[in-house]
């Protein structure tokens, strides 16, 4: 039985992070908070993270160095489990394009930001659903085809023009610590429209944007917090006995 100075028993988690700074640091709480909640006293997370220069993550994916980026990740991957990292996980969707490489020469275990999120949909009985993010996000297939091809999840996307105006918010806002109710209003416009056009649920496919829009703000629309989802299953996965 656990008792107020007791020491819960998990894996270390390591956290790519810094693509933003701002995401990173909700994981960051989110995690001890969760650690908390589950062993109670003054536990927290055991945790190493890895935070990038979030200026070399865009400067790559505005000027399609993916492969360099990729390259960068595998090292930081690579040096998380030599410091002591026995799960990792990485603090941003739009990077998941690139976690075939940056995983490629890791051994602990890897949790996808997708599986967990998958998960909660099909538990909610839905199968068609929406998918906010970054232009990458929305106009890639890397997220898209995993919910499609691994859980049968239908997902719609916004119009090109949408995609930009969500797109701007995030990186020109949100990554910088920007919550205005004037972006959180057009994010939720978006939203009304996406359920028009027939989605049942809406995933919040980049970290940041659930700083500014959560399920209060659209009671009906379930809104799937991909940053919630993932750290809840990361610490289950932690806590769990060998």
């Amino acid at each position: 039985m656990m008792t107020p100075t007791s020491v819960g028993a998990m894996r270390c988690i390591g956290i790519l992070g810094g693509s933003s700074d701002q995401a990173t640091a909700d994981y960051y709480r989110r995690f001890n908070k969760a650690a908390n909640d589950h062993f109670g006293g003054w536990n927290t997370a055991e945790l190493i993270i890895s935070s990038m220069n979030f200026a070399f993550s865009r400067d790559c994916a505005l000027n399609g160095r993916w492969d360099e980026l990729a390259s960068y990740l595998s090292e930081r991957a690579v040096a998380l489990e030599r410091a002591g990292a026995e799960i990792l996980i990485c603090a941003s969707n739009t990077l998941h394009r690139l976690a075939v490489t940056f995983t490629s020469k890791i051994s602990i275990p890897f949790l996808h930001i997708v599986d967990p999120t998958a998960h909660e949909i099909l538990a909610r009985g839905l199968e068609r659903v929406a998918l906010l993010g970054t232009k990458t996000a929305m106009s890639g297939d890397f997220l898209t085809s995993r919910y499609t091809s691994q859980f049968g999840i239908r997902v719609l996307v916004p119009t090109p023009q949408e995609q930009d105006v969500i797109d701007h918010i995030i990186f020109d806002e949100l990554c910088r610590g920007r919550f205005s109710p004037e972006s959180k209003l057009r994010v939720l416009n978006i939203i009304d429209k996406l359920d028009e056009r027939g989605a049942r649920g809406v995933i919040l496919g980049c970290t940041e944007l659930p700083l500014l829009i959560s399920q209060h703000d659209r009671p009906v629309m379930p809104l799937f917090d991909t940053a919630g989802l993932h750290v809840a299953a990361a610490l289950k996965l932690a806590t769990q006995k060998a």
